[in-house]
């Protein structure tokens, strides 16, 4: 098991759940109802609506082993930050419908307003020149790269998605050459391996695009990187800027591809009348 001091912060209250006194079980059951709560309350707060003590609370967060209250809130908000949806839950959250769809109107209007005029046709120019378009996606991210890949597969034949079941990313990264472009769905909470995939890209001088949802997200070597608004009025984040991004992008690889693009749909599309596939 991992050491006290690298698990998150539920980790660690499930960790020593069974260990603790009735008394500090009780207050670790109360916070993980609804552990994000922790970052907004005292001490003294948490100890009153748990029903405890301030003497219970501060023993409790010493056998999770945090020097203070205060530590234990300071990672919370860090992984909230770091977008783990329970971490973002609260029992006050009742938000309506109107406030999810005005919050997405938002997000797509400052993603857009933020992103250079250029950005998406010279990505698009570089898709439709590559020799492979490599489209990479973790977790959530996964839905967005596999529908970017639907939608250009059409006109760009050479596209794919990665990692595949059971295939490992030595078997991609050791292809990656100048001539291709790789497409970085890098959404919260992404993942290592992102780091690793797009060294392997830069290093081989393909043409990068990253898509971050991450605000303070660090320098990245990848020549384009879209920043993409997704605050939401709940827990979960609200990607509609994200899907309005690959839309878009979608569309002017479909221009981009020109006389050959069209060649290619019409072949496919006669395919599908061969084989009986659409209705």
């Amino acid at each position: 098991m991992p050491r006290s001091s690298q698990r998150s912060f539920i980790g660690r209250v499930r960790d020593h759940l069974n260990e603790l006194p009735p008394t500090e079980r009780r207050l670790g059951e109360f916070i993980l109802d609804f552990p994000g709560e922790l970052a907004s309350y005292t001490a003294s707060e948490l100890a009153g609506l748990a029903h405890v003590s301030n003497a219970s609370v501060t023993r409790f967060f010493r056998h999770l082993g945090y020097d203070s209250f205060d530590a234990a809130r300071r990672q919370v908000r860090a992984e909230q930050q770091s977008g783990a949806a329970l971490l973002l839950s609260s029992v006050a959250a009742n938000e309506s419908d109107a406030a999810h769809v005005a919050q997405a109107h938002r997000n797509i209007d400052a993603t857009f307003y933020r992103l250079p005029d250029t950005a998406l046709t010279e990505i698009a120019a570089a898709i439709v020149a590559a020799r492979q378009v490599v489209i990479v996606g973790y977790r959530s991210s996964n839905a967005f790269a596999a529908y970017l890949r639907w939608q250009i597969l059409q006109v760009v034949e050479q596209t794919r998605v990665i990692p595949g079941a059971g295939e490992t990313l030595g078997e991609y990264t050791a292809g990656f050459a100048a001539t291709d472009c790789v497409i970085i769905f890098g959404l919260r909470r992404s993942v290592p391996q992102l780091a690793e995939i797009l060294t392997s890209a830069t290093s081989a001088g393909a043409k990068v695009a990253y898509v971050t949802d991450q605000p303070n997200a660090p320098a990245t070597p990848a020549r384009w990187l879209i920043r993409c608004d997704t605050q939401a009025p709940g827990p979960l984040y609200n990607h509609a800027s994200v899907m309005a991004v690959c839309d878009l992008l979608a569309t002017k690889v479909l221009a981009a591809a020109g006389s050959a693009g069209r060649k290619r749909m019409a072949a496919i599309e006669a395919a599908h009348d061969i084989h009986s596939e659409l209705e």
